[in-house]
């Protein structure tokens, strides 16, 4: 078995931003529909200003897409708001525009652009800084105030926005006619200007806000005047006088819930506004409260890194119903949990958290006890390093900075004159830009060569030539800038990546067009005029058309609440030759052009088109290819055209996490031809499900490879993995087939030489049988969960009472055992391939052997290291997978084998053909965090 070469670094200080805001797209629902809308969508706000958007899928969490923020900019307030419903002319409703808000220490409350990434506009005011922000309840029909409540908001329906200042000010927004203006202030700034820290809505009329005096004050939003004052008291013996209220939840009876700086978490009555109940749960500041859609439970969190549940007790009406009793807590973070945000449908209920730690983690609600939580990675899951393997370089990127190591060979010895080399730690750093721009890098792609670097923001994209400096010993790389008028360069791009041969780049701009760039060499033309030394940007780009794939749906509305964001590209690959690209989209669609003419080196005659390569859409696959022909506009001999069967691809059950072409087993980049590709154009795809398709791009159907090896096929283990996967590596050395993916916690080896064996197990009327089905049952039963983790293990659960009872009838009969628990609904049902057990199953079974024990069977870790050994020494393994590593930023290859001398300054040293990466960690301990404000009765402070 061949081995990989990693250099495990954790040198690269990319820096995780605190967590400040969490937000759901839509309020939670007593709906019976059992799945969330698949609208529903997780921001997270960051204190550098990222918003992270994340999809729920079903519990398996996927990063979609991240909406860059800036220099001293900060997000410390998020809302969504849903317009109010439509119907088009054949009667069908149209789901509300969804909007995103946010806030950030700044007097101006800015709504974001999912598609586009960035800011659309911006709502100042005379009133202090922003502290708090909330959105009023969606309008809701009843038949007593439909009419009533419609007449006094003036027939508004949708959500406006209410905000609380630093000066005390309360001041309501208005969204109507999809802008953000100011609509009236509810208090205004008072002499003591006591700051506004929390607000929410009781109701569509009537707010509620805690304050930093010791007082939760009510507002009547129709007529802008304080209804109540509810004062808290003064501060602890021997602590601050005034206590700061954090946080204020409403119930859905109207009572109201407090979280304040004593500790407390307070319960009020919704009609007169008196205090009912106090609670001193946590032992320093409550920071954020979210409560359950019954109203049954409430949850708190605060910087003694707690989470607390708290339940009613008492089954009557009367006042034993309002009590409230701490039921249990748990501390999924390791530093303050600064904020929450909750969503529950019939079989999704989850309650989202953050903090200082950086990484969101997501709590069962309604299962609290029952089902474990999943941590999120707090590390961005676009890979942000990529390599340079031919000189050794490895670069990195955060915010507005981008640094680039040279890696030393770990066979290598230096000369004593080789200073640069002979550093102890093995890479040393060869270039560090910062840019003078206020806005945070996007993307940034050096090429293959590590000769030409390129930087993308939402304001521009720019490319910087890197040269060695020969007249001195530092080993530094001198960087100039190319400049260029093209206009996708002076309009910003979410997405940037240089082809294998560094001729092209590609350049996905902020509404997903697709322009090419070329690059111009000595080879190319002599005396250009954008011609730096040997590299220069060619003077004209070119814009490629994507298909238009919502033609049959509504003009208004075509695709929902999101709008345009499901056909926002977020991954491109380009294959080993350079002359195929493909894009996908976070809707499942795949679009791709090919590369004809290749390298005809003398300039030719400008096109005078509109600098489309192609217009209009296919009807048939050879009327697309004539008129990619007539309308594609050369560039040096060459122009890109879309792919004669691009409309053969299937959409993707959803988005594309990895696009990577297989790589053939020795790949010329620079080799000449002047048809379509005939070379390697397998696609291989990995979805956000989890899900694998191997395709063959240029004949638009699936490889042989992939309809022998459905996704079902794939080991369980990998398909049940909750983190998602982030990029891949292949390795094609010595005749192999190997593909290696790897997600922000596990790292999986495919041998796509080799079939996925599907075993069938025993039948299941033998006694051996219905042993591996009870433990299979068990497995399958621990698959349906309410969005967070899998479900907890009888003989681990805490919560006093287990998930079955046992049922008697006589001394005659067996006992039976009944379920507690509903059955699992259809919506978060597995993929129904029991009939047909994956190698990981039978690997299960063979281990376990039917045994009852809980630490027998698929806890035997010896054990199934052994079955793995056995199995591969067999050949009948085609994976294997490791979870040694974490959290990894990325894996890039690093060395090659074709330019071994080179790398090894002129030495003969054996060039090895394992493949050699550079795995980059970024493990939380490492990153600078301040100092906790309560530590107390801990090993570690």
């Amino acid at each position: 078995m061949a081995a990989m070469n990693i250099h495990r670094c954790r040198f690269v200080s990319y820096p995780p931003s605190t967590i400040n805001a969490l937000a759901f797209s839509h309020p939670s629902t007593n709906s019976r529909k059992g799945s969330p809308p698949s609208t529903l969508r997780l921001a997270v706000g960051r204190a550098n200003g990222d918003i992270d958007i994340w999809n729920p899928l079903k519990g398996s969490w996927f990063h979609e897409t991240t909406l860059k923020g800036g220099k001293d900019r900060s997000v410390e307030g998020l809302v969504w708001t849903q317009e109010s419903d439509e119907e088009d002319d054949d009667g069908a409703k149209i789901d509300g525009r969804l909007r995103l808000f946010s806030i950030g220490y700044s007097t101006a409350v800015t709504e974001w652009d999912l598609g586009l990434g960035k800011p659309v506009r911006h709502t100042n005011g005379n009133f202090g800084e922003i502290w708090c922000i909330a959105a009023q309840p969606k309008w809701q029909a009843t038949a007593k105030e439909s009419s009533k409540q419609s007449a006094i908001e003036g027939g508004f329906r949708g959500q406006n926005i209410v905000i609380g200042c630093a000066d005390g000010a309360v001041v309501l927004l208005s969204t109507a006619d999809g802008d953000l203006k100011f609509q009236r202030s509810l208090s205004r700034a008072s002499a003591k200007k006591a700051r506004i820290l929390s607000v929410t809505f009781q109701n569509r009329s009537i707010v509620i806000a805690g304050c930093a005096d010791s007082t939760i004050r009510v507002f009547d939003t129709r007529s802008g005047q304080i209804l109540r004052s509810m004062p808290l008291g003064s501060g602890p013996t021997g602590g601050p006088k005034e206590i700061l209220v954090w946080s204020v939840k409403c119930l859905p009876n109207g009572s109201i819930v407090s979280g304040d700086s004593t500790g407390e978490v307070r319960f009020w009555d919704g009609k007169n506004y008196t205090l009912t109940q106090r609670l001193k749960s946590h032992r320093a500041d409550v920071l954020d409260i979210e409560t359950s859609i019954d109203g049954n439970t409430v949850i708190s969190g605060g910087m003694d890194r707690r989470s607390i549940v708290y339940k009613r007790i008492g089954t009557g009406k009367g006042q034993d119903r309002r009590r409230w009793a701490k039921v249990l807590h748990r501390r999924f973070h390791s530093h303050d949990v600064k904020t929450m945000a909750t969503f529950e449908a019939k079989n999704f209920s989850v309650i989202a958290s953050g903090g200082i730690d950086t990484t969101p983690v997501i709590i069962p609600l309604r299962e609290f006890g029952l089902e474990y939580h999943q941590t999120l990675p707090g590390i961005p899951q676009y890979p942000a390093v990529q390599s340079a393997p031919v000189k050794r370089l490895l670069m990195s990127w955060w915010e507005r900075e981008v640094r680039i190591w040279r890696i030393c060979r770990p066979d290598y010895q230096p000369s004593g004159d080789d200073e640069a080399a002979a550093s102890p730690s093995g890479r040393k750093l060869v270039a560090k830009i910062t840019l003078s721009s206020e806005e945070s890098i996007t993307s940034a792609t050096l090429s293959a060569t590590g000769d030409i670097l390129a930087i993308s923001t939402v304001v521009d994209v720019k490319i910087f030539r890197l040269r060695e400096r020969r007249s001195t010993s530092a080993d530094m790389l001198r960087v100039n800038k190319l400049e260029s008028d093209q206009l996708p360069l002076k309009a910003g791009g979410k997405l940037v990546q240089f082809s294998p041969d560094a001729r092209w780049l590609f350049v996905i701009d902020n509404n997903s067009q697709v322009w090419v760039i070329r690059l111009t060499h000595d080879s190319d033309q002599r005396d250009g005029p954008h011609l730096t030394n040997d590299i220069g940007v060619y003077p004209k780009g070119l814009r490629l058309k994507r298909l238009n794939r919502h033609r049959g749906e509504s003009k208004s509305n075509p695709v929902g609440a999101l709008g345009n964001y499901d056909r926002v590209i977020n991954r491109l690959a380009f294959s080993p030759d350079s002359r195929i690209v493909v894009v996908g989209d976070l809707s499942g669609y795949l679009d791709s052009w090919v590369l004809e003419d290749h390298d005809d080196t003398q300039p030719v005659k400008e096109d005078t088109g509109d600098g489309d390569s192609l217009s209009g859409h296919s009807s048939s696959e050879g009327n697309n290819y004539n008129r990619a022909i007539k309308m594609a506009r050369p560039i040096l001999g060459q122009h890109w055209i879309r792919n004669p069967s691009v409309s053969l691809l299937p959409k993707l059950p959803s988005a594309p996490i990895i696009l990577s072409f297989r790589p053939p087993p020795s790949a010329d980049p620079h080799q000449q031809a002047r048809n379509l590709p005939v070379s390697e154009d397998r696609l291989l795809v990995l979805t956000s499900e989890h899900q694998i398709y191997e395709f063959e791009v240029l004949k638009g159907r699936l490889s042989a490879w992939s309809r022998r090896n459905p996704s079902k096929n794939l080991p369980e283990v990998f398909r049940d993995t909750k983190a998602r996967a982030m990029g891949c590596i292949w390795d094609t050395n010595a005749g192999m087939q190997r593909l290696w993916l790897y997600g922000s916690s596990w790292l999986w080896m495919f041998n796509l030489s080799k079939d996925f064996q599907v075993f069938v197990g025993d039948s299941p009327t033998s006694k051996k049988g219905i042993k591996k089905k009870r433990k299979h049952d068990e497995i399958e039963d621990r698959k349906h969960t309410s969005g967070a983790g899998s479900k907890i293990r009888d003989s681990e659960l805490e919560t006093g009472i287990g998930r079955k009872i046992r049922k008697t009838a006589g001394l005659e009969k067996e006992p039976e055992w009944i379920s507690l628990e509903p059955p699992p609904g259809s919506d978060i049902d597995g993929d129904g391939d029991g009939q047909e057990a994956s190698a990981l199953a039978t690997l299960r079974q063979e281990i376990g052997g039917g045994s009852g024990d809980d630490n027998d069977g698929i806890q035997g870790a010896e054990a199934a290291r052994d079955f793995v050994a056995k199995r591969r020494r067999r050949g009948k393994t085609a994976w294997w997978s490791t979870y040694k590593y974490r959290p990894i930023m990325g894996i890039v290859p690093i060395g090659s084998a074709h330019d071994g001398k080179e790398l090894t300054g002129g030495g003969e040293a054996l060039v090895s053909q394992d493949p050699e990466v550079v795995l980059v960690e970024r493990p939380l301990w490492d990153v600078d965090l301040p100092p906790r404000y309560y530590g107390d009765q801990e090993w570690v402070k």
